[in-house]
């Protein structure tokens, strides 16, 4: 009974910061690594009545077309983006970098294209280890349930192994074991230098910002990239960042000029803990400064 009662209040909660929150800049689809497709998204953006939404698959643009055109059917303001997937060359930590409005988005995928083929050989790899284990796991059907993404993710591993019976939950413990940067089956992957990935982001007229910070202990490189000019935001309130590391974000923003974003990262039921669309975001203010910044 006291759990059914936390699940309640837990959902009381979510409730009520979906009815404070209006923008959320940070969501996944299908195109990546989530449950839901692009119009599923947008309509439950319409639903909890959201006046800003960015799609913001990892390294790719894909569904901004399709987000733009029922963005305008659906009354909200939709932002085009990325989620690029780096790593700092100096400490070989990742950086996930938020792409925002790029100008030459077709220039921007040419570049993002070179990390999806990556990652699709870094998973098939993976996923050939894991067969070791569970026979069924052919890359045929990891393929095949990939079959809406524009890549291959862990997900795409996990979720046939929940549906063969073997786990119930794709995001959780045996993927950890499996899968994880620390887990038996694991193959390193290879991405660009977070350098590499903010002068893509410029030179396609995008803006740059350093996503959930305190995920990776990312707090140093912020206040680094920012003193190089190499970002232009900080995306401040995230599910993972804690209140003590969104003061010191916002206050990092404020001392260095920099964009305040915030967002769910929405991934539907592919994530470990439950972020609703809507659980986390920014002020309309702070979204309309992204969306006129540099116009």
């Amino acid at each position: 009974m006291k759990n059914r009662r936390g699940q309640v209040e837990f959902g009381r909660q979510q409730e009520s910061l979906q009815a404070r929150v209006l923008c959320d800049l940070h969501t996944h689809t299908v195109l990546s690594d989530a449950s839901r497709t692009v119009g599923q998204v947008l309509e439950y953006a319409r639903k909890i009545g959201l006046k800003y939404l960015a799609v913001t698959d990892h390294d790719t643009l894909a569904g901004t077309n399709e987000a733009l055109e029922l963005g305008e059917k659906y009354g909200i303001q939709v932002i085009p983006g990325a989620e690029i997937s780096t790593r700092d060359e100096n400490t070989g930590r990742t950086v996930h970098m938020l792409c925002y409005r790029p100008k030459d988005r077709e220039g921007l995928q040419a570049f993002l294209d070179v990390t999806l083929k990556n990652r699709r050989r870094q998973k098939l790899a993976m996923a050939a280890k894991v067969q070791e284990i569970y026979p069924l796991l052919t890359p045929e059907l990891v393929e095949e349930y990939a079959r809406d993404s524009q890549s291959i993710y862990e997900c795409h591993i996990m979720q046939p192994l929940c549906d063969l019976g073997y786990t119930n939950t794709a995001i959780g413990e045996l993927m950890s074991d499996l899968i994880s940067s620390k887990g038996s089956c694991y193959v390193p992957g290879k991405y660009p230098t977070t350098k590499e990935a903010a002068r893509a982001a410029q030179e396609c007229g995008g803006i740059a910002v350093v996503a959930h910070a305190e995920q990776f202990d990312s707090f140093d490189l912020v206040e680094e990239y920012a003193r190089q000019g190499w970002i232009q935001g900080v995306e401040v309130n995230h599910p993972r960042n804690s209140r003590e590391s969104r003061i010191r974000l916002r206050e990092t923003a404020e001392k260095y000029g920099l964009l305040v974003t915030g967002g769910s990262d929405y991934h539907g039921q592919y994530a470990r803990r439950p972020h609703p669309l809507g659980a986390c975001g920014c002020t309309e203010e702070e979204a309309r400064r992204l969306t006129e910044y540099a116009d």
